[in-house]
């Protein structure tokens, strides 16, 4: 069992609004994040000891910066002893959580920021975003001169799926349906124009049987948290947000080498990650799936047990993941309705699931939220990263 369970806390949220910002600056979202993550803590800026920033793609000069300190020396950061970047894609989040807490714990760290930053919607080109989309984390070797891009990857797990379970078009695209709901509540979200199952399925064939509405986009964007130990955060406020449990798998590189690509590995992950709770599936009031195609979002509940196999699509169609539904799910929108930012859509859902916790969710506020999941998966869907969060500790 891991030693970070209870021990390490999230104790401050920043974000700022997702979209296509032309006339800010990359650094900008870093900067702002952060200054707003470090508000909420209710820290000093000079409490904070360890800066962990993750990488951005849109540009190598821009990333180069956030390697060597830029950071720190914008925010003014007089304490900051170490500037380490952690990349995992869409894993990052989930990486943050262990790598920072793992430093509090050992007593490197007194305060960690984490923070995420890129510009993919003004700082590169449609052609540049298809571009990198279509080699980052697809073998080079074996699969990129096939024309394997990320479409053809979701379009060959959902046609698998949908032949093993028979689960039908209109509930994929329930999944989209969803996620904007909660979009349309989030005022940090790019998409907020409501969202119906018939629009869905009436955009533009991109790699049968994936569609254009259920596909996400690129943006600018960024958001950042801090970590602490338990002790530090219940000094700082009556509603620390725990790390309660985490598990990981990881099941390939190449997407053709992955052994079921209706599963992959988060059923071992979800095992992991709840039996360090003490906690399951059925005491979740938030569930924040990582969401950057429909299909992902589908396969990632059922592996964690929230339902049978080939339900979690009428789960979605009936409203069950819906404001006000029995299992509240990607409550910011996710990347198909707040948009994708890099490796920030995994920290997104992560500082949403402490916004939650913590109660600031606004318009979107689950009543009463204790406990949440969150998942982050990164390339090619290569691993399955599951965190269980908690106000208290079961």
């Amino acid at each position: 069992m891991s030693s970070l369970r209870g021990k390490v806390a999230i104790v401050g949220i920043g974000e700022v609004p997702t979209g296509r910002f032309p006339e800010k600056a990359a650094i900008y979202h870093a900067i702002e994040s952060a200054r707003l993550a470090i508000k909420d803590a209710g820290i000093s800026k000079d409490d904070i000891d360890f800066v962990m920033p993750t990488a951005a793609l849109y540009s190598p000069q821009f990333n180069t910066e956030l390697v060597t300190c830029r950071i720190a020396e914008e925010i003014g950061l007089k304490n900051a002893r170490t500037n380490c970047q952690i990349f995992a894609g869409g894993s990052s989040g989930s990486c943050f959580l262990k790598l920072g807490g793992s430093l509090i714990q050992s007593g490197v760290a007194n305060y960690v920021l984490c923070v995420h930053a890129d510009r993919l919607g003004s700082g590169v080109s449609l052609q540049g975003g298809i571009d990198l989309f279509s080699t980052a984390g697809i073998s080079v070797e074996w699969e990129v001169p096939f024309g394997q891009h990320y479409s053809t990857i979701a379009a060959l797990t959902t046609a698998r799926y949908q032949y093993e379970t028979g689960c039908p078009d209109e509930q994929m695209a329930a999944v989209c349906v969803s996620n904007r709901k909660w979009a349309q509540l989030n005022p940090n979200a790019i998409f907020k124009k409501p969202l119906t199952i018939e629009e869905v399925m009436a955009s533009k064939m991109l790699s049968r049987p994936l569609r254009a509405k259920q596909s996400n986009m690129l943006f600018d964007g960024g958001s950042a948290f801090i970590l602490t130990s338990a002790e530090r955060a219940r000094d700082l406020t009556d509603k620390p947000v725990y790390l309660l449990g985490e598990g990981s798998q990881v099941t390939h590189f190449v997407f053709s080498q992955e052994p079921d690509v209706t599963r992959f590995g988060w059923a071992e992950a979800g095992r992991l990650a709840f039996e360090e709770a003490g906690l399951g599936p059925k005491d979740m009031d938030v569930a924040e799936i990582y969401d950057s195609y429909p299909i992902y979002q589908i396969i990632a509940m059922e592996e964690l047990g929230f339902c049978e196999r080939g339900q979690a699509g009428e789960m979605h169609l009936r409203g069950d993941t819906w404001p006000g539904g029995r299992l509240p799910t990607t409550t910011n929108g996710g990347m198909l309705s707040q948009g994708h930012t890099g490796a920030g859509g995994g920290v997104s859902l992560l500082v949403e699931a402490a916004r939650q916790l913590m109660g600031k969710a606004g318009q979107r506020q689950v009543q009463g939220a204790r406990f949440a999941v969150e998942t982050g998966t990164g390339g090619t869907y290569m691993d399955a990263q599951v965190s269980v969060l908690g106000t208290e500790i079961p």
